[in-house]
């Protein structure tokens, strides 16, 4: 190439370094051609939650570069942290160079509270604030910026427990949970009584029971009941007899005897009498399939008795010091044997004062039968 004087060299150098001043100098169009637009990024820094929901506090930071041309402006691209929930919050950061800009924009749901929860017994208790049946417990609750979800709901059906409790939760659509308890009394177990028993008297029945820990009262109910009633409520309390008098003798009674707890469950006995007089056993017109043990009352001052069996004639006449007698299965009055044959009997007893020999008798005491079955 031709050789350039020193004057124009020096004008050719300088054009060149000011053409790459203007090119490359801050603020300038960047490489010529540039077609790729800034970089941004963003960094998250909080819990993500559920639906695209956040359960805490959302640190945004925001990133920035082109690897060809300067950016000369952002807006928008500051650090921030949105603290308070939020259904919907958008924050852009905008990156620019000479030529080319980009934008990004991000929409943030922010659900830091969790609902509140509320629990209610599918019914009210059966009786005197306690369950007595299986019962359903279901949660229920309020959310005020991203709404309820979902709830549980649970059945108790024991074990018995005067604390018993039902846990459950709820959670919103952000996935915050909730959760919660109802508590409550549950008794199923009825109370008992053991060593149910009766012993009759004349005209009279007394009733006697064991109760268990948990009975509060026992009930004693008749049938037929008093005054025509068809069943009547003879006792109520805390006792372990009960003396029923005034019966009509040769009549059934039936008599439930029922132990109650403090949670109102029930568990009854059943005891049948007919009512006997002075000669106590066996009840009038029993059937006996052996021998029956004759029992009667005590009759004080008497030393003996005089007790007559009867089947169309007498059969039987003895003098025992005790207020009962064994019947055997054979036996001798009046040199004659008998035997006890299937059959209605009739048996009477009266009294004997002092000596025997003195025959001083007081009034008969009264007479009942028995049937020999066959």
């Amino acid at each position: 190439p031709p050789r350039l004087s020193g004057g124009r060299a020096r004008r050719l150098i300088l054009a060149s370094l000011v053409t790459a001043a203007l090119l490359f100098a801050p603020g300038a169009g960047g490489v010529p051609g540039d077609t790729t637009p800034p970089v941004v990024t963003i960094n998250i820094v909080g819990t993500l939650g559920s639906n695209g929901w956040y359960r805490s506090n959302v640190t945004v930071n925001w990133s920035y570069f082109d690897p060809e041309s300067v950016i000369i402006g952002t807006a928008g691209c500051d650090a921030r942290t949105l603290s308070v929930d939020t259904p919907g919050t958008e924050l852009t950061c905008t990156a620019t160079t000479d030529a080319l800009t980009t934008t990004v924009r991000r929409t943030f749901k922010v659900d830091k509270t969790a609902p509140e929860v509320g629990s209610a017994a599918e019914r009210p208790p059966n009786a005197s604030g306690w369950y007595t049946t299986p019962v359903t417990v279901s949660f229920s609750a309020t959310d005020a910026m991203s709404g309820v979800a979902s709830c549980s709901s649970a059945r108790y059906g024991g074990p018995d427990n005067a604390a018993a409790s039902v846990a459950g939760s709820c959670s919103d659509i952000a996935g915050n949970v909730t959760s919660a308890a109802l508590s409550f009394k549950y008794d199923a177990t009825p109370a008992s009584l053991s060593a149910v028993t009766k012993k009759l008297g004349k005209r009279s029945v007394q009733l006697m029971w064991r109760p268990s820990a948990d009975t509060r009262l026992v009930e004693v109910l008749r049938a037929p009941g008093r005054h025509g009633e068809g069943q009547t409520v003879l006792y109520l309390g805390t006792g372990t007899t009960f003396l029923d008098t005034g019966l009509v003798v040769g009549r059934a009674y039936q008599y439930r005897v029922t132990a109650i707890d403090e949670a109102a469950n029930r568990s009854e006995h059943t005891i049948n009498v007919i009512a006997t007089g002075a000669l106590l056993s066996p009840v009038p017109g029993a059937r006996v399939p052996a021998p029956p043990h004759l029992v009667w009352t005590t009759v004080k001052g008497a030393s003996y008795y005089n007790l007559q069996l009867v089947r169309g004639r007498k059969v039987l006449s003895v003098w025992p010091v005790r207020a009962r007698f064994q019947l055997q299965q054979t036996w001798r009055f009046n040199g004659r044997r008998y035997r006890l044959r299937p059959g209605l009997y009739r048996w009477y007893v009266w009294p004997g004062l002092g000596r025997r020999s003195a025959s001083k008798y007081g009034g008969l005491l009264g007479s009942s039968t028995f049937v020999v079955a066959k």
